[in-house]
């Protein structure tokens, strides 16, 4: 009996259960956290906590003091900042522990499948993989961020008219952002909670507000930002200051709206020319497995490269690039 695909498939097993694993740890309990860096030794937990293999990891002293290397360098501190806007409970080192569990997972999965369909055995299948487990993190942390931001974008006039509101009724502002914080939901009341937090920890009221502009790329917010601060500086009435430019974003968000109507199909056409061709393809290498295969064979061939290979890359690139032209010319700012 082979024991090799036996092998390769628990290996591909074990990296796909460090992804989840590692995904499933974002929402940790941050107060056992956060006692755990700031006693001598380790803190004490109960059974569940020591059952709980992402628990180990995290209280690992290797891990932390490679984290800490990690967060110094310039790469490592944009990793921070995108699982921050991202609003991932994770550190840099975890996120890149993830990233390899995927670069080396997917390929790994392709050759334990091999046996049952024979066109994943090929080798340029399993770079495919590889570039596909490189990729395919980021695409994912981009969408979430993209998804929090519009989240963020949407409610933000609401919250702003609120501010506005209770300012009017003779709250000061940080009583304004704890009524905020009571009545908004994710991911508005989590960052202005923050500013909170950071407050009363002694950091100043704008070095706050310029923090959460940071974690959450928002034009509108910035808009917010700048004239709460000017308005600290120079004087004036803010609630008024904060209607206008609550009517400003609403403006701007409904216009986007419109925009992103008309573009629709567009949009759709851009999806259509860079998946369909791929989702064809990987169907005819299920359902015809030897199908495709002439195009990885020799002759004919060129420099030695066989001649399907160079054309299913041309077409690929191709393909790639009709999606991000499509993309870029929907792509319409306001």
């Amino acid at each position: 009996m082979d024991l090799l695909p036996i092998l390769i498939g628990a290996l591909a097993a074990i990296a796909v259960l460090l992804i989840f694993m590692g995904l499933s740890s974002t929402r940790s309990d941050v107060a056992a956290r956060l006692q755990r860096y700031a006693a001598a030794a380790p803190a004490e937990v109960d059974e569940k906590h020591r059952q709980n293999l992402g628990e180990m990891l995290q209280s690992s002293a290797a891990l932390t003091s490679l984290n800490r290397v990690v967060e110094r360098r310039d790469w490592g501190a944009d990793i921070a900042q995108d699982l921050a806007r991202a609003d991932l409970v994770l550190k840099p080192t975890e996120w890149l522990i993830i990233r390899a569990g995927a670069i080396l997972g997917i390929p790994l999965l392709m050759v334990a499948m091999s046996p049952f369909i024979p066109s994943l055995g090929n080798p340029l299948i399993w770079l495919g993989g590889v570039v596909v487990g490189f990729f395919l993190p980021r695409i994912w942390l981009g969408r979430r961020k993209a998804k929090r931001l519009k989240a963020f974008d949407t409610r933000l006039a609401d919250t702003i008219t609120l501010l506005a509101n209770s300012l009017r009724a003779g709250s000061s502002f940080l009583q304004s952002l704890e009524m905020v914080v009571r009545e908004s939901e994710p991911p508005v009341s989590t960052e202005f909670g923050r500013v909170i937090r950071e407050v009363n920890l002694g950091l100043s009221l704008e070095q706050g507000l310029t923090n959460m502009t940071r974690r959450v790329r928002s034009d509108d917010l910035d808009l917010m930002t700048t004239a709460i601060i000017i308005q600290s500086q120079v004087g004036g009435n803010l609630a008024e200051i904060l209607d206008s430019i609550a009517f400003t974003i609403r403006e701007r968000v409904r216009i986007k709206g419109e925009i992103r109507t008309l573009t629709a199909q567009g949009r759709m056409s851009g999806y259509v020319v860079g998946c369909m061709p791929i989702a064809l393809a990987g169907i005819i290498m299920v359902l015809a497995p030897t199908f495709m295969q002439p195009m990885f064979e020799t002759p004919p061939d060129v420099a030695g490269i066989p001649a399907g290979v160079i054309l299913l890359t041309l077409g690929a690139f191709s393909m790639l690039t009709g999606f991000f032209l499509i993309r870029r010319i929907v792509d319409i700012k306001v």
